[in-house]
């Protein structure tokens, strides 16, 4: 449950960043179904999160993704502070849902926390992109020595 805490923190430190008035809204709503996710976490048996939080991911997810253009490389947490704070805001998700794998280990519980945050995780990469991009910004790419190897041998 901390590490959810964490993730909703980082979410709100990200909402002090300028943003498109939809991702703001997005990630509010999103902060209120992390309160879920907890109380889901802390009562045993209990389902608080609802199939269409995940839905909501969901389109968010097709919605912001088919404004970008296709990666061609790996990009790196950098950027705009937006972004980099949605990095980071990535990562907790992930290491929370790890987390709710390991309780599942122990505990028997409903699929849908995990299936959140491991959705949540995608969506935050995919608003660091849109967050990157936001006043003709750019992505920051890696640049991989094997990759330029073979470029300039293909």
């Amino acid at each position: 449950m901390g590490d959810v805490d964490e993730l909703n923190s980082q979410i709100g430190l990200l909402l002090c960043e300028p943003m498109p008035d939809d991702v703001r809204q997005l990630l509010t709503d999103i902060q209120d179904q992390l309160f879920n996710l907890g109380g889901e976490l802390s009562i045993p048996g209990f389902a608080l999160l609802k199939d269409e939080a995940l839905a909501q991911l969901d389109e968010a997810l097709a919605h912001y993704n088919k404004a970008l253009p296709r990666l061609e490389e790996f990009i790196l947490p950098a950027g705009t502070r937006a972004a980099c704070l949605a990095h980071v805001a990535r990562t907790v998700a992930r290491r929370a849902e790890r987390a709710v794998v390991s309780l599942q280990e122990t505990e028997e519980m409903r699929p849908a926390p995990r299936k959140y945050l491991n959705r949540l995780s995608d969506l935050l990469f995919v608003l660091s992109r849109v967050l990157n991009r936001m006043n003709e910004g750019t992505e920051v790419y890696w640049k991989s020595e094997k990759l330029a190897r073979s470029r300039a041998e293909g």
